[in-house]
């Protein structure tokens, strides 16, 4: 929770900002059914309050870390404290303009209209049903009772359906339990929720996340629930991917936007358990909240994702060891 250290008069920027939102809010308010053809750039429009949103919290830290600044009575130290604060400050502001740059990228791909997808109940499958009388999407086919293991250097990532299921925005959605081991010792202890639309569309309907440091859980970043605080699902995995397409994979702005890019549906792949030749999937996941940050997917038909490889170096990431078929 941030905290307010100090009353300062807003900025001219803080202004225009407030003006800005006012007005929205009472365009807004005038159209009954939400359909608004007047107004333009909202991407860029979330962009930028994303960017307000980031320097402000980068501030507040600054602030924090002031104030612990003065209770350090060696002068020499406290210096150094302030110091430290400005420039962590200043590293703050630039990956928030990172950000902003990489959100901007995302809009000229998507374009400027509002992410709000029109989420039906009636549209979706019962998860129970699927690889029954419901046919599994190809690349991501979520097969009550099955699990997929993974190996990635000393981590195990183990990925199982469990058959359980919850209402997220009045979907039925499958629950997924991915847990992430590292020499035995448990990091990441995670519950997902997705669900398949009659067109075979999988859908992302957040995670509960609990993050783990010496046996001790630390906190649940990266946690998000489909019509919570503003967050909308996305589609995790298209029925039928298309080269060169791009789509929200989930959206709570500031804490989970991941994207996906079908780079190709022609790749080859091998793991220990898993190949495919000529027809793998291939995607380039990423998000604006670590633009540096990409990963390749390699995803054989009928079979799921068995590869992950750095874009940039080559080097081969989780890959699939076992499959636990029920």
């Amino acid at each position: 929770m941030n905290r307010m250290l100090q009353v300062r008069k807003p900025d001219a920027r803080a202004l225009m900002w407030m003006v800005l939102f006012c007005s929205a809010s009472s365009v807004g308010l005038a159209k009954e059914n939400g359909a608004d053809t007047g107004r333009k750039n909202f991407c860029t429009k979330t962009s930028n309050a994303a960017l307000e949103a980031c320097e402000a919290e980068a501030e507040d830290d600054r602030w924090i870390a002031i104030g612990n600044c003065q209770n350090v009575s060696s002068q020499t130290a406290r210096r150094k404290c302030l110091s430290e604060a400005d420039s962590a400050l200043a590293e703050a502001e630039d990956f928030c303009g990172e950000q902003f740059t990489a959100r901007q990228n995302v809009c000229k791909v998507l374009g400027e209209a509002p992410y709000d997808p029109q989420i039906l109940p009636e549209d979706f499958v019962d998860p129970a049903e699927i690889g029954d009388s419901v046919e599994p999407n190809r690349y991501l086919p979520l097969i009550p009772g099955r699990s997929l293991v993974y190996k990635n250097g000393t981590e195990t990532i183990t990925v199982s359906v469990t058959g359980e299921t919850k209402e997220i925005a009045g979907v039925t959605c499958a629950v997924v339990h991915d847990l992430v081991e590292d020499n035995g010792e448990v990091i990441e202890d995670t519950i997902d929720w997705y669900a398949q639309d009659k067109q075979g569309n999988v859908w992302y309907f957040g995670e509960i996340v609990k993050n783990f440091q010496d046996g001790e859980l630390v906190d649940l970043a990266g946690s998000w629930k489909a019509g919570v605080d503003g967050a909308k699902p996305g589609i995790v995995m298209k029925a039928n991917p298309i080269a060169k397409t791009t789509y929200r994979q989930e959206f709570f702005l500031g804490d989970a936007e991941d994207l996906g890019k079908v780079l190709s549906v022609t790749e080859s792949a091998q793991t220990p358990v898993a190949s495919c030749n000529g027809d793998c999937l291939l995607t380039r996941d990423f998000t604006p909240l670590e633009p540096e940050h990409l990963e390749n997917k390699y995803y054989a038909p009928d079979v799921g994702f068995i590869l992950e490889v750095d874009p940039a170096t080559g080097e081969r990431g989780a890959e699939l060891v076992e499959i636990q078929n029920p």
